[in-house]
């Protein structure tokens, strides 16, 4: 009796033990499992830094913009070398078609043959472009319809627009610009304008108006921002029933500023971007860099 009570003890025992080793096996595995979970939850890690050269070509309008880009950029990705060369838009989108560059600049929306030859256009932002005058020149508005009789020359002398009695000397870019293209698609001058001067950059034309009392002419908004009192942009009615309306950004945003154009990037349709020209297009689009297009005078597309 005694033996049998004491092998059923001895059985009783053996289950608690089993029992208690099993619990303790339970315990020890969920606290493993926790870390496998925070594995799987760990960030993926920062873009990788890249190396390479982006060559950009075209729009002289567009050094203020491609300038804050290219230096912005740069604190990114330091290994990427992006250059600009300040061609004009005509050439800048014929190199890029020629595969002499990467990125085309463009200060003017793409032709349909432009499209058709195989170039994508792409917005980065928008710009106004404004109408101005020398400081000492008293008129401070015209309608579209009067810069455009004094751009083909049917309005010659300022007396007829308000001014003073003065010769008017229309100041311009030469052919090929997007400033001089946008200019005069949105005038409606396109192979009419009756230019006093022709000049191959944006600077050029500030420079001629702010030193001939008689001048008028355009310049990208940026530019005349970064030109202080030197020159004066007049305001500018859509008709003469309308309001004049001053070239600003805020007013190129909404839309109610009449002579606004696109600045664009054009690449290559059937050709893939390098990795590093990827990258700083990416970064012109982001919205997060939208700050960077405010800085240089202009309005971001990406809001």
């Amino acid at each position: 009796m005694k033996k049998t009570l004491s092998m059923l003890l001895s059985l009783a025992l053996c289950v608690g033990l089993f029992a208690g080793c099993s619990g303790g096996t339970t315990q020890e595995t969920t606290p493993a499992s926790e870390p496998a979970g925070t594995t799987e939850t760990t960030p993926a890690s920062e873009s990788v830094e890249l190396t390479g050269s982006v060559s950009t070509n075209g729009s002289t309008s567009m050094e203020e913009v491609m300038g804050t880009l290219i230096e912005a950029f740069r604190e990114v990705q330091p290994g990427i070398t992006v250059t600009y060369d300040p061609t004009g838009s005509g050439t800048g989108i014929e190199q890029v078609s020629a595969g002499n560059c990467d990125i085309g600049l463009s200060s003017r929306a793409l032709t349909e043959d432009e499209i058709a030859g195989g170039i994508t256009e792409t917005v980065v932002a928008k710009d106004g472009i404004a109408i101005i005058v020398n400081p000492e020149n008293t008129v401070t508005e015209l309608t579209l319809d009067q810069i455009a009789q004094i751009a083909t020359g049917a309005i010659t002398n300022w007396s007829e627009v308000g001014g003073s009695d003065a010769p008017i000397a229309f100041v311009g870019r030469e052919a090929g610009s997007g400033t001089r293209g946008a200019f005069e698609e949105i005038t409606g001058t396109e192979d009419a304008c009756v230019y006093s001067q022709e000049l191959t950059s944006t600077g050029a034309v500030i420079t001629a108006v702010s030193t001939t009392p008689g001048a008028i002419g355009y310049a990208s908004l940026s530019a005349v921002e970064g030109a202080g009192d030197s020159v004066v942009a007049v305001g500018v009615k859509a008709d003469d029933a309308s309001p004049a309306v001053a070239c600003t950004e805020e007013t190129v945003l909404d839309g109610s500023y009449a002579i606004q154009r696109p600045f664009v990037f054009a690449t290559r349709t059937d050709e893939a971007l390098s990795e590093a020209a990827q990258a700083f297009v990416d970064f012109a689009l982001d919205p997060a860099n939208s700050q960077l297009y405010v800085d240089a005078g202009v309005v971001p597309a990406a809001e």
